[in-house]
This record gives C-alpha cells, structure tokens and sequence, in this order.
C-alpha cells in the first residue's frame, strides 16, 4: 500500500538555499516534491524550521560500551595505543546480543542529536576466541537489527583485517575477532549484501581497515570487490602510524594511497589527520571525502587536520561520531571549527566566499560530503529519502540574519536542545528531542551493560 504524507515548513533549508513557507510532500519513504512560497492548508502537519539530516560517516558501535571508562591513567604512555588495548578488551566480551543492543542505543543517540545515516564500520566479525560463527555474517546482522528497530539509515562496511602491523605482520591476540583472508571476507561481503536488502535503502560498501592491517596487494583486491560501493579507510591517524608507513613503504600512507590507489570521490579518507601540503592537494584533486572525527579525535589526541588550508584546495569533508564517546551531531561540527581557531589564532576560520555564516557553511559542507561518502543522496529534494530534522524556534534566539543563524546557534550556542523531530524515510522517530523508543532500548542497554562491565 502506497503511503503518502505532506508536511509544512515555516523555513527550510534547501539545496538552493533558505526557503520560506515549504512543502514536502513523501511517498513511501522519498521526497516526491518540494514547494517554496506555498502556504499550509488546513490538516497538514506544520513546523518551524527544516533542516536535512546529517550522514554520519564512520562510527564503531561497539565502542559505545566504553563511553567514559578510558578516562584514567597518566603520562606519556597514556595515547591511543594504550586506549587501543582497553577497546580490544571490550571487544573480546562482545556477542551478537550485547552488540545489537550497544548499537541500538548509540543509533538513538545519533537519531536524536540530528544524524539521520550511519556508515557503521565494523570489524568485531568472529567469535570471542576468533572462531567463525556458523552463520559468517552474523555480528553484521546485529547491526542491521538494530538500525530495524531505530530506523536509522545504515550504510554497511565490512572491514578487511589481516595484519597487526605494516609488511603483512601476523594478528595480535586481541585482533582475532576482527582478521580474514580475501576468500573468507568475500563470504561475508555477499552475505552482508544480501542481509541488507531487508532494510529499506540500506548499502554496503568494503572497508580496508588501515594500511597497517592490509597488504598493498589486498588492496588492489578490495576495490575489485567494492564494485562501485563505497570504500573507506583509517589513513594517518597517529604520527607513529605515519613513522612506520615511511620506513615500511618508504612513502607516508596518504601519499602512498594516492600513489599507488585509485582514490576517487568512491573513497573515504577517515581521519588523514597529519598530511603534508601536498598530501592536501592531492586529496582535494581526488574528490575523496575526509571523514573526520572532532570529538574522537580530541579524546585520543590525535591531533587536527589542517581543515583550512583543505577547504581553500577544494576539498569536501564529512563528519562521524566514531568511538562514540560522545554522540552530539552539533558538537563535532563546533570542534571542528574551535580547533581551526586554535590552530590559526582566528575566528569564523571555515567559511567560503558564497557563505559567510560558519554554521551554514560547516554544517551544508558536512551534509555534502558525508553524503558522498555512505553512497545516499541526502537533503531536502526530490528523490531523496525523506531524512530531515525540525528545530524548535523557541529554543533559538534569532537576530538579524536568522535564517543562517538558526544554524550558527544550533552549532554554537543552542546544541542538541534545538533538535525538535527528526525524520527518517518520513517517519517521525524523534518527538520533543527524544527517540520514540528510547525508554525501552535504554532500559534493555543499562541491563546488558551491567552484567557486561560485570
């Protein structure tokens, strides 16, 4: 049965811009048409202020479980290496169960703080001891069963794992749950696939974890089984990543992959944190997507991507909530822009010539380029899955320019408390800024979560 629904905008922000009295009209899940300068008539649901939903580009959901409990220790030795060991050993506890329930719960998260689409990036594919489950793609479907009680989009990455460092090292203990050879993550690609066509306008794309954990050979066959899905990687994280690129490889891993990769606008360039000038360049020139992590990225100190000088060169950026220390859509894009000012000792540093708000700016960039970057068209027009958001007009304090600064305030003043609803293919899965099921998936986690910490 065809299911149709019209709904009113006050404002709304389109591809082309700010629109004010807009109507969008939804059937079975997709925009079918958008109407400017079009009053409401009488029955039809009506709001203030739309704005799409944002793509998160890369999250590990698992890792939702440790949220606040690596915040200890000290020193030097205290780096993403030694929270690297505290994860594997959360790793090693998980099950398909617990995992459908930790991921649920950070898909409400991410539902209620405005991500509307997750490119979940998941390597935990084995049984605690790395033996295989009968079913090879049963920790995927976790993931998916938990987007079909959410109702979050979800864009699939398999991850290919082989190696423990870079020269085709063997796997670490702690990495067994995550390693396959070619043959056996071919298996799970086609049995993901196919699990994800229960699922409306979910995708599947390949995912090689690192450069570190994959051979150079292994990557020529990854793309060869992508097809045309996405295809992300963690690239440049750590300045000791980068050290043993150069010494292995004898090139840095972001020049070595546009050396020796076919990196497109099909490719997702997770992190890329320390890129030389150059390295900048060649990106931009690609048309791959930097899927950058603000929040994670502060809490493992990573470090800052020169996203100025990226955006001066062209260059198109997404944004994703990776460890999931913090699921807060606004504040990654606040972070993002503060540590640009940080660096250069400046204010409202990512704008454009066309787009002097900075929330505006951050916030259309991200939409763009982490749309690219799951593969699924994203925003208020035709065609597109009806994933949007409505802000609450009285949680913002608008001035002049108050079309662009619903944006600026929602990024930098106002946060989360603005998000009102949000849709998802045209169904209303936040209402008053909490997920319609959020009780009863929050009662099952906190349960879970008890006898895992246990």
């Amino acid at each position: 049965m065809v299911q149709r629904q019209t709904l009113h905008f006050a404002r709304a922000l389109l591809p082309e811009g700010w629109q004010n009295e807009v109507s969008v009209r939804i059937t079975d899940g997709l925009i079918t048409s958008v109407e400017s300068d079009c009053p409401a008539t009488e029955g039809v649901e009506q709001y203030a202020i739309a704005i799409p939903g944002m793509p998160n580009l890369h999250s590990h959901a698992f890792q939702r479980a440790m949220a606040g409990l690596a915040e200890h220790g000290g020193g030097n030795s205290d780096n993403f290496w030694s929270w690297r060991e505290l994860m594997y050993r959360l790793a090693a506890k998980i099950g398909p169960d617990e995992l459908r329930i930790i991921a649920a719960m950070a898909q409400i998260e991410m539902l209620e703080s405005g991500f509307t689409r997750v490119a979940e990036f998941h390597y935990v594919h084995h049984t605690a001891n790395g033996a295989r489950f009968s079913d090879i793609a049963e920790m995927s479907k976790a993931i998916f069963a938990a987007a079909g009680e959410t109702g979050i989009g979800i864009t699939h990455l398999p991850v290919f794992y082989a190696h423990s460092g870079f020269g085709g090292m063997p796997p670490a203990d702690g990495q067994r749950r995550f390693t396959s050879d070619i043959d056996l993550f071919a298996r799970l690609l086609e049995s993901c696939r196919a699990a994800a066509k229960a699922l409306p306008d979910a995708t599947v794309g390949v995912a090689p974890h690192s450069l570190r954990a994959v051979t150079p050979a292994e990557i020529c066959l990854l793309q060869e089984l992508a097809g045309e899905a996405p295809i992300h990687i963690h690239i440049a994280e750590q300045v000791r990543e980068v050290e043993d690129c150069q010494a292995a490889l004898g090139s840095t891993p972001v020049q070595w992959l546009l050396d020796n990769a076919n990196v497109s606008g099909q490719w997702c360039l997770v992190h890329a944190t320390h890129v030389t000038e150059a390295e900048v360049t060649g990106v931009a020139q690609s048309e791959a997507v930097v899927g950058l992590c603000p929040i994670t990225e502060a809490n493992l100190g990573d470090g800052i991507f020169p996203a100025k000088d990226f955006v001066e060169a062209g260059g198109r950026f997404g944004i994703g909530s990776d460890s999931n220390v913090r699921i807060d859509m606004p504040e990654e894009l606040r972070l993002l822009e503060y540590g640009q000012r940080l660096t250069h000792r400046s204010r409202n540093v990512l704008i454009s010539q066309d787009c002097a708000s900075t929330g505006r700016f951050l916030f259309r960039s991200a939409v763009t380029g982490g749309a690219q970057a799951v593969g699924v068209d994203a925003g208020l027009r035709p065609g597109a899955p009806a994933d949007f958001v409505a802000l609450d007009a009285d949680a913002l304090h608008l001035g002049r320019n108050e079309l662009d600064s619903s944006l600026d305030q929602l990024i930098f003043a106002v946060g989360t408390r603005a998000i009102d609803r949000v849709w998802r293919r045209g169904q209303c899965v936040v209402i008053g800024g909490q997920h319609v099921q959020r009780e009863q998936i929050e009662g099952e986690y906190r349960k879970m979560l008890t006898g895992l910490m246990a």
